[in-house]
């Protein structure tokens, strides 16, 4: 722009310095100086109203983000439930039982011993929330276990599934082994609730009915055995590492508070020797790929987690917001759909579980990961691995957790948000937001602050590119009839000064718009698309060519009823107002915007009427004629910025 009006001015025959100084006035009008303070101030400025909704911001990337987020992934446990785990049931492999059932009695005292040791802060001080739950239940209902002496222990590990422990009741030597079904089922040969009867295929059967029977009740589910074992512990040793068989623990959690190592009471971990050709432990110095097996299934244990009282509301206002909400879990699938139909989340039937994930070639994964909405017995690693497939598929994907598990999704999310209530360091330190209270509602407030965040940018943009390109047009115009540029480099900056920082802060700043019926109208938007899109241009032209309208003809007549000077204080005028008449059809319903835009008014009249002031920036007062002049040229321009939109596009 600066170029062509230079050029133009020598074609016109205009001196080398006029054209010079006419193309640098063209060349700082072209710049919006206010354009990267408006966007900072209004990032910080939804993150200030988002912190009186209970969300912490921790991340300005997460603003820009947040907006276009269209997929959220809910880790279940501590995020879309209470997290606050409770045995509510037991059975026997084919049968309910009551807590008063000396059977019952017994389950709970075997799914104890195969819990860590609680140590001398009880139940509390376990890590995982199963344990705890499971260690309450059988010290309530269960009688103490005194005759228990712990040798060693072997703590869950995520390719384990399960966790034991090894030592001696009375003069027997026992293990006790508890975890996920699909892993410790297969292990067992016996069943206990038949005398210690051989697991036939009907009695195994009457087990996987059992299973599915508590977890289509979205009842967590774990499986508990035992065996009874010859000779003294000291023959037996845990074997470190896993076997072979992966599965999550059935808190959803990943890792072993000893790094997945046997550990004997009172000692840094010992690791286990090579396991026996046979038998659920190893005899020292014996090696054989599996570790624990012919056991005896003592039956099961329901475990419930009751969903948040704000769950469901917060799926379903996320739905009617256009966004897909995934829940993620380390669950049986069973319960997973149970409690994702709970939730109301959509198509909850189409369950897809961490073995199904890790078996499929990548393409295939990706496809099936895009289709569906519930996982089940998923690891830590294969959560990363479902945001990252929903990002190649071009989706916007926030992640919101409370677990060390969730830490890595959280932070390879575009948008991770940790639960702090009952939370994780790990999870708090890997998020962009952080929720305060253990509500989820106030991620829909999120959402809709990012989507604000972006409506808001794209008004000041316009504001800003707009009504300069206007400025240019204007001077590009009144360089070609007269050979030299309308306004000065001053005066230009003076009408920057006017309409893109005041105003456009004042837009920057505004709360997001609130319908008569009290329901923001950004929520049914939809996710925002491209920032350049087609309405942003169509902003950007009608702003710029209503703009350049107004001036154009308040300069003209300025021109033919006075002097030169006269003639560009009227277009400097009138490209000032018809900005901020621009300004208040954008945003006019902000009290602060209506302010701002009054004082850049008055600013303006008070310069161009007052001698001095006036005189230097090039300008002279004007008259109740030019002034008239002024305001009808800026009316006309802001009128056919409003109506010209609905004649060009009507759709």
């Amino acid at each position: 722009g600066g170029l062509a009006v230079a050029g133009l001015g020598l074609v016109r025959g205009v001196p080398l310095r006029q054209a010079i100084g006419s193309g640098i006035a063209v060349a700082v009008a072209a710049v919006p100086e206010g354009l990267p303070l408006v966007a900072t101030v209004a990032q910080l400025a939804a993150a200030r109203r988002l912190t009186g909704t209970g969300v912490l911001v921790r991340s300005s990337r997460a603003l820009e983000a947040l907006g276009r987020v269209d997929v959220i992934c809910f880790d279940k446990t501590g995020t879309l439930t209470r997290g606050q785990l409770t045995v509510t049931g037991v059975a026997a492999p084919d049968v309910p039982l009551p807590f008063t059932a000396p059977q019952a009695r017994h389950l709970l005292q075997v799914a104890a011993r195969a819990c860590p040791p609680p140590g001398n802060g009880g139940a509390r001080r376990l890590a995982h929330a199963t344990d705890r739950a499971v260690v309450e239940s059988a010290s309530e209902r269960a009688d103490t276990d005194r005759s228990w002496r712990l040798a060693e222990e072997l703590p869950f590990e995520a390719t384990r599934g399960y966790s034991a422990s090894l030592g001696r009741d009375g003069k027997t030597t026992c293990l006790a082994v508890k975890g996920a079904p699909e892993v410790v089922l297969p292990r067992c040969t016996r069943v206990a609730a038949a005398q210690g009867a051989a697991m036939t295929p009907s009695r195994r059967r009457a087990a996987q009915a059992m299973l599915h029977r508590l977890a289509a009740q979205g009842l967590r589910v774990l499986a508990v055995a035992e065996a009874d074992l010859p000779g003294p512990p000291g023959r037996y040793h845990l074997a470190r590492n896993g076997d072979g068989h992966p599965g999550p623990h059935p808190d959803g959690t990943a890792g072993a508070r000893h790094g997945g190592q046997a550990r004997r009471p009172g000692t840094a971990g010992t690791p286990g020797a090579g396991p026996g050709p046979a038998g659920p432990v190893q005899p020292a110095g014996h090696e054989s790929d599996d570790m624990v097996s012919g056991l005896t299934l003592t039956g099961f244990l329901a475990i419930a987690d009751t969903p948040r009282p704000s769950a469901r509301a917060t799926v379903r206002r996320l739905a009617e917001a256009g966004v897909q909400v995934v829940m993620i879990t380390g669950d049986h699938p069973a319960t997973a759909v149970a409690v994702a139909r709970k939730l109301g989340i959509a198509h909850a039937g189409r369950v897809l579980t961490g073995t199904e994930m890790s078996k499929l070639p990548e393409a295939r994964r990706s496809q099936l990961i895009c289709a569906s909405t519930v996982f089940a017995r998923v690891s830590p690693e294969q959560k990363v691995q479902i945001v990252q497939a929903l990002q190649r598929a071009g989706h916007v994907v926030a992640m919101a957790g409370d677990g060390v598990n969730d830490a890595a999704a959280i932070r390879r999310a575009d948008v991770g948000i940790g639960v702090t209530s009952r939370g994780s360091t790990s999870a708090r330190s890997a998020a962009d937001l952080i929720l305060t209270q253990p509500d989820t509602l106030p991620i829909l407030d999120a959402l809709v602050e990012g989507r604000a965040l972006w409506s808001r940018v794209r008004d000041a943009v316009s504001i800003l590119v707009g009504g300069n390109a206007g400025e240019v047009a204007f001077t590009l115009l009144g360089t070609a009839v007269t050979g030299r540029a309308p306004l000065t480099t001053r005066q230009l900056l003076l009408v920057n000064t006017l309409t893109d920082m005041l105003p456009a802060l004042a837009v920057a700043l505004s709360p997001a718009r609130v319908s008569q019926n009290g329901e923001n109208p950004l929520i049914t938007a939809g996710p925002v698309g491209p920032f350049l899109a087609p309405e942003l241009a169509r902003a950007l032209a009608v702003r710029g060519g209503a703009t350049a309208l107004g001036a154009t003809v308040a300069w003209q007549m300025g021109r033919l009823t006075g002097r030169r000077q006269r003639a560009g204080t009227m277009g400097l005028a009138t490209l000032v107002l018809t900005q901020l008449g621009q300004t208040l059809l954008t945003s006019g319903r902000s009290p602060l915007t209506i302010g701002t835009s009054a004082l850049s008014a008055a600013a303006l009249a008070a310069i161009v009427e007052t001698p001095g002031v006036s005189q230097f920036f090039g300008c002279t007062p004007l008259g109740p004629v030019a002034w008239t002049i002024v305001t009808g040229s800026a009316a006309g321009a802001t009128l056919t910025a409003a109506i010209a939109p609905r004649l060009l596009w009507p759709d």
